[in-house]
């Protein structure tokens, strides 16, 4: 398998303070670009960009598009991943989205990687005006009709429920033709049939266990081949996974060094796509990083980022790294779980292997999260590349490479994936 980052742009708000340090967002951004900068230097294949709105501390990256556009100029191979672009018309024009996606695709000499989805989160769709009950449908017109637009020289024009528009040639055209390989974010089973049906990559955003990866790759393999009836003008199969990472010396150095990030990147999601919760916010007010030391902590354990650190680091393991039902652990028998990449060279070499044994094609890592420091997650990409990476990435050329293209023989479809 390869592997790639992912990227929310976390920034909880000090808790102590009611907004955060001015710098604080430039400080992030900068930061991000480096850490790419150096997994593109080391052989990483992939880095994905979150689309969020308003949902503050959980994700600043309202614009993946201008900080993926930067990192066109920083690096030289690693694939530039949406993921996801909401790519709902009441966010962004389809037009506009093709122009995007095709201005990338020029500027970084033919990398993207085009992720779609819908969002969840009643802080979003409330936002601009979405109905719930429309998202699944309006995703689908818009993202079949932005690959017509990138594929098609002049458009002919599209008058659907959700978007009109008469004939225009969309320029400039993608360096990939037709389109940029597709994929959709997909948490659930059923979202990655649906990718399956429509010829695009399973980006699993879920934290699933190996056993359920495993699970879901077989069903996406059986249904592309079986089922696809391709949403563009090419398929991109292929299924990825997505873990929380930090390599360090050992294993308590990583436990220590991962602070609070899985815990508090578990704690913020679900702040925003629980009803009750979400319903609570007060934009610009609230201060989820405080509420969420409030929950992880009695008083008088709070004093102590120690035990804080690895409280959150346990709570990570059992909500990010979740181990599975009982029916599952029961059908895996007596095999340690996966759990999350935090540990040592030996342990995260271990933990990722059961994730290669399922034949996914790449393991995403969320590296930049809760309060992680900038230089742990430098030393751990920089530890994860130089000691794990290499001996992966052979195995993907060879036995994953026959092992896909015993798959890819039986599509009656054009192939563009990069995988």
């Amino acid at each position: 398998m390869k592997f790639g980052l992912f990227y929310e742009m976390q920034l909880p708000r000090p808790a102590g303070a009611e907004t955060w340090d001015p710098a604080a967002e430039s400080r992030l951004y900068a930061e991000t670009l480096d850490q790419v900068g150096l997994a593109d230097r080391l052989g990483f294949s992939y880095v994905f960009a979150a689309e969020h709105h308003f949902l503050e501390e959980y994700s600043h990256s309202s614009a993946p598009e201008l900080w993926l556009a930067a990192l066109s100029q920083r690096t030289t191979n690693i694939r530039l991943g949406h993921g996801i672009a909401l790519t709902l018309p009441a966010y962004t024009h389809p037009a506009r989205m093709a122009e995007r996606l095709a201005v990338l695709d020029v500027l970084s000499g033919g990398r993207v990687e085009f992720g779609s989805g819908q969002s969840s989160t009643a802080m979003e769709l409330g936002g601009f005006g979405i109905a719930p009950d429309d998202r699944r449908d309006m995703w689908e017109e818009a993202t079949r009709e932005i690959c017509n637009m990138l594929a098609l020289t002049p458009y002919p024009g599209f008058e659907g429920r959700f978007f009109r528009m008469p004939s225009r040639n969309v320029i400039p055209k993608p360096v990939q033709r037709p389109h940029p390989p597709l994929w959709v974010a997909a948490t659930r089973p059923q979202t990655s049939a649906v990718a399956a049906r429509f010829g695009m990559g399973s980006l699993g955003l879920g934290f699933e266990t190996p056993a359920a990866v495993a699970a879901r790759v077989e069903d996406y393999w059986r249904i592309v081949v079986d089922e696809c009836v391709p949403i563009g003008r090419a398929v991109n199969p292929g299924v990825a996974a997505l873990i929380s990472l930090m390599c360090a010396e050992t294993d308590d150095e990583a436990q220590r060094r991962s602070a609070d990030g899985p815990a508090f990147f578990s704690f913020a999601l679900d702040h925003y796509v629980n009803p009750a919760t979400g319903a609570q916010h007060v934009p610009g007010v609230t201060n989820l990083y405080r509420s969420f030391i409030d929950s992880s902590a009695p008083p008088a354990a709070r004093p102590g980022p120690v035990r804080l650190a690895r409280r959150a680091a346990a709570a990570g393991r059992s909500v990010l790294g979740r181990i599975g039902s009982r029916s599952e652990r029961l059908a895996e028998g007596p095999q340690p779980s996966a759990g999350p990449a935090i540990g040592s060279v030996e342990t995260v070499r271990r933990r990722i292997q059961r994730f290669e044994d399922a034949h996914i094609d790449v393991l995403i890592f969320v590296a930049q999260t809760g309060t992680r420091r900038h230089e742990h997650i430098m030393e751990s990409i920089e530890r994860f590349g130089r000691e794990v990476l290499p001996e992966f990435r052979e195995r993907h050329e060879t036995a994953h490479r026959r092992w896909r293209s015993q798959r890819l023989s039986r599509l009656r479809f054009p192939d563009n994936s990069s995988i």
